[in-house]
């Protein structure tokens, strides 16, 4: 078995994976084993390869937006051969504690992650915990599935927290991969969307994708926003979603890091605006995603690689040459399934 692996952190551009002839894999109790179709590229996986993010096992195969037909299943496993499952950052957690018995899941302290405590989907297969497998609808190419099991995950449950419903207004503030499902979603729930970001281009694409304004950060809404989701890991981007929406209004912030959040008047949290974050994803968010995609049909733009182009794939990323999402493609004979 193919696969790519990092032991050591390095510049994109310099080529940290390294292809390597693997073992047979055997799913134990509960697992599955999975012949994977498509893997998204995720900023994740870079900062784990540029070190940005310290590695956890030494070597790891990183990828955690995995689609793909189970080919062997352990016993009790969720999934019987056959079927095409899909695979996010969360690989597993202890079920027990305050969080877990929650539904609050994606905060457990014990919480296991895909590409990260055990290898993920830049590999011809992979195992995973089949309890943390998913279903994919059928008709929908892998390649057009993977892109959506993480920015499109986290901006599934971004826009949840955001408590609207019909007819409010939400703002989106950068408009990359996760950003462009968002919207999608945000539309199909008779949302009106204004988009922010710098880049012209991007402007006249979320307008395309049907956004009621696109303009740039410093720039107001045409009215004052119920909500706004902030993708862009900079802080005044926080504080200029804060400013745009109306009292009682939230800003979720869809990042993993920012840099410093700039000091603001207090006048722009007055009136019970609020500002939260999200972390991780659920077994819910990726389920519900997953039916809407198939329902919508939620639309994504990707940039195919062969597994042999794994560094390929994190330097463009890296250097901003991919358009959408980029997605690894180890089986080749599996595309379109």
């Amino acid at each position: 078995m193919r696969a790519a692996e990092l032991d050591r952190a390095g510049p994109a551009a310099s080529g940290p994976l390294h292809l390597v002839d693997r073992a047979p894999l055997h799913p134990g109790p509960g697992e599955v084993l999975i012949e994977v179709g498509a893997c998204g590229v995720c900023r994740t996986d870079l900062q784990l390869a540029e070190g940005d993010l310290a590695l956890r096992r030494q070597p790891i195969v990183p990828g955690h937006q995995v689609v793909g037909q189970v080919v062997a299943a352990g016993p009790g496993a969720a999934h019987p051969v056959g079927r095409r499952v899909g695979v996010t950052w969360l690989a597993g957690t202890c079920g027990r504690c305050r969080f877990c018995t929650s539904e609050r899941e994606n905060l457990c302290p014990e919480a296991r992650f895909t590409g990260w405590d055990r290898d993920g989907g830049f590999a011809e297969a992979m195992v995973a915990d089949g309890s943390f497998a998913f279903p994919v609808p059928d008709g929908v190419a892998d390649t057009d599935i993977a892109p959506l099991l993480c920015g499109g995950v986290v901006g599934h449950r971004a826009l949840r927290l955001t408590g609207l419903s019909a007819g409010q207004r939400l703002g989106l503030y950068g408009f990359g991969a996760s950003a462009t499902v968002v919207i999608q979603l945000a539309l199909h729930c008779d949302l009106e969307v204004h988009v922010a970001t710098r880049d012209a281009a991007e402007q006249d694409r979320a307008r395309e994708l049907g956004a009621a304004s696109a303009a740039g950060y410093d720039e107001p809404p045409p009215a004052p926003l119920d909500a706004a989701i902030t993708f862009a890991p900079v802080g005044s981007v926080v504080v200029a979603a804060l400013r745009a929406v109306d009292r009682g209004g939230t800003v979720v912030v869809n990042a993993i890091h920012l840099d410093e959040i700039p000091a603001f008047d207090y006048d722009l949290l007055w009136l019970e605006r609020s500002i939260r974050s999200v972390a991780n994803v659920t077994r819910r968010d990726a389920m519900e995603l997953l039916v809407l995609a198939e329902q919508i049909p939620l639309v994504t733009h990707h940039r195919d690689y062969p597994l042999d182009d794994a560094n390929r794939a994190l330097a463009d990323l890296s250097a901003g040459r991919v358009s959408g999402a980029a997605v690894l493609v180890p089986t080749p004979d599996r595309r379109g399934r």
